[in-house]
């Protein structure tokens, strides 16, 4: 019986789009909150669409949840400059746990990126692995940390050095260990919803190769 509550940061990406049409499907949500900057055409009685300014977002309005699914992500070229990228990738990640910890939601699932690392030289990395290190210290109920390789899917927008990238992953598939594989985000999308679901209390890291699994 439908019973949770759910809010889907980032639905309109790669991954997003589809973890939120697997909690629309699933039994378990009663409820789906999307948090968004413009509508998105998507007509479903479970979903509560909220547009919202991620400088300043309204947390009464969309708190208390269950799990939060954190799917946020921009580049560095969409994103304008390095600071416009830290917010997105980081702070509002960030921000959004931090509400999840004061309404005291069971899991934070959020997807950061193979290889991250808070001491990299690699600045997408490194962003990627601060935000890691600094959920770790907020101690919320239950973390997910999903680590995908590249990403495979039909984007909105067209990105031409991930488009050149995917084709080779593609071609060369069998000849990548599982660790460092592309995935298509169809996986990554049923795996963090799959261990939302069951998840145990502390902070767990989901590599892609676990993905791959699925």
């Amino acid at each position: 019986m439908a019973d949770k509550t759910a809010l889907v940061l980032g639905s309109s990406g790669l991954v997003g789009s589809e973890l939120l049409t697997l909690c629309l499907k699933s039994d378990y949500y009663k409820k789906v909150i999307t948090p968004v900057r413009t509508p998105l055409p998507i007509h479903d009685d479970k979903r509560e669409e909220i547009i919202i300014d991620f400088e300043m977002p309204p947390w009464e309005d969309l708190f208390p949840v269950d799990h939060v699914y954190c799917c946020l992500g921009t580049t560095i070229k969409k994103a304008g400059s390095k600071s416009n990228f830290i917010k997105v990738d980081h702070d509002y990640p960030l921000a959004f746990a931090g509400a999840a910890k004061k309404w005291d939601s069971s899991v934070f699932s959020v997807i950061t990126a193979a290889g991250v690392s808070a001491n990299s030289k690699i600045f997408y990395n490194r962003v990627k692995g601060e935000l890691e290190s600094n959920l770790k210290l907020i101690s919320l109920n239950s973390t997910l940390i999903f680590q995908p390789s590249l990403l495979l899917g039909n984007r909105n927008e067209f990105r031409y050095r991930e488009k050149i990238l995917s084709g080779i992953a593609k071609a060369t598939s069998w000849l990548t260990p599982s660790s460092y594989r592309a995935i298509h985000c169809k996986k990554v999308a049923k795996s963090m919803i799959d261990q939302t679901l069951y998840a145990k209390s502390g902070f767990s890291i989901i590599s892609n190769k676990e993905m791959h699994k699925i």
